[in-house]
């Protein structure tokens, strides 16, 4: 395993990325990664070409050339057969690094990616793993693997967020190591930062002024532990009556969870938001207490905790992926002994009640801007990209 620092060439280069879809159009941890890589190597004099699904008509205003290679209303034969037709079609340099982000859309490409061009693939997550954890059935989770198991045999180098999605990798897909780079995440300081006090956070979302929130930002869907993290409110709501819970996110498990608040006699202190503007995600992570991060496996990195970091406000997680390796350098209390309820609903009690002390605001800021700007993040990916 090899870890890059920083060492930007002068020369600008043409890179090539092969994403999903368009952030904040289609928002998600996977599309926002790309997102800001793009723009960031972009910013940096490097000409970028963003291939995907959705992608908008207009271009980016960082100069990221957009071509769009099919809409996600296609039905998915047609949609494969789109990607590899106009991917074709495009009229574009050929470019000194091709960077990969998802399998299924990169499958169809894979014989007539240019030659002789490194190609890297950035590893958000077993696709397959992820599908069966979700209730997938045999047939789809095999052959999604089988396809991640193709796109990875025509890839040279692969950057994963964390060792925790490295040991993945290596195990599940028998990447070797010396292929593997260990890069994590970065967050956007300029958008997610400390400019407003907690109450004026408050005020401005109309949240309540005088109640201990926690705040947490998820897709509603089985493996992010949104049930787990209402178990442990019903266990501290004793000790914490008013105590209040704001859960951002849709997903399909919206309305078992919604039952569950009310069996758990929650519901004055759990609010669903569904889908936050992304205006608002700041001010949202600036108005908590605390976030929480509750998932119960396959969270490869978390950029959930870096951005409530880079807002000002500690984020509690459990012991899953990578969100360990964000927060055990900087404050280890800020991780739950498991996964299970009762030890989030400890720790949970531990901090808002001040029996374990929480890091400051200003040292929440510090430690994420010093560590995962995504300026000096956007280098070391370009670094291994042009290796």
């Amino acid at each position: 395993m090899e870890n890059y620092t920083s060492n930007p060439a002068t020369t600008p280069a043409n890179i090539l990325c092969i994403g999903i879809g368009w952030f904040p159009k289609t928002p998600g941890g996977l599309d926002r990664y790309v997102y800001e890589l793009t723009h960031q190597l972009a910013a940096s004099q490097d000409r970028v070409e963003l291939c995907g699904v959705g992608l908008p008509e207009t271009q980016s205003n960082y100069g990221v050339k957009l071509t769009n290679l099919a809409e996600p209303e296609h039905r998915l034969w047609e949609r494969l057969w789109l990607i590899r037709s106009n991917f074709l079609q495009r009229k574009s340099a050929k470019p000194d690094a091709i960077n990969l982000h998802f399998a299924l859309y990169s499958f169809p490409l894979l014989q007539v990616l240019p030659k002789g061009v490194p190609v890297t693939f950035s590893f958000h997550g077993p696709w397959a793993l992820e599908s069966k954890q979700e209730g997938a059935g045999k047939l789809s989770v095999f052959l999604k693997h089988w396809i991640e198991d193709r796109v990875y045999r025509r890839c040279d180098r692969f950057i994963v967020l964390s060792k925790a999605f490295g040991d993945i990798l290596h195990q599940e897909y028998q990447v070797p190591w010396n292929k593997i780079y260990v890069i994590p995440g970065g967050v956007d300081l300029s958008r997610f930062q400390l400019d407003r006090s907690r109450p004026e956070a408050r005020k401005q979302l109309d949240w309540p002024e005088n109640r201990p929130i926690v705040f947490t930002a998820r897709r509603l869907v089985n493996r992010v532990g949104l049930d787990k993290l209402l178990m442990a409110i019903a266990i501290i709501k004793p000790q914490i009556p008013d105590i209040w819970l704001a859960i951002a996110g849709k997903g399909p498990l919206r309305g078992e969870l919604e039952q569950q608040v009310t069996d758990l006699g929650l519901n004055d202190n759990v609010k669903f938001l569904g889908f936050l503007p992304d205006d608002q995600l700041p001010i949202a992570y600036q108005a908590a207490d605390l976030s929480v991060m509750p998932s119960q496996s396959l969270e490869g990195f978390g950029l959930s905790v870096l951005e409530s970091l880079a807002c000002g406000t500690p984020a509690l997680c459990t012991p899953v992926g990578g969100m360990p390796e964000i927060l055990e350098p900087f404050s280890p209390c800020l991780i739950a002994a498991s996964t299970e309820a009762k030890a989030i609903a400890e720790r949970l009690e531990e901090l808002l009640i001040g029996k374990m002390p929480m890091p400051s605001r200003e040292a929440c800021r510090e430690y994420a801007a010093m560590n995962f700007d995504w300026k000096k993040i956007a280098q070391k990916v370009r670094k291994v990209l042009l290796e």
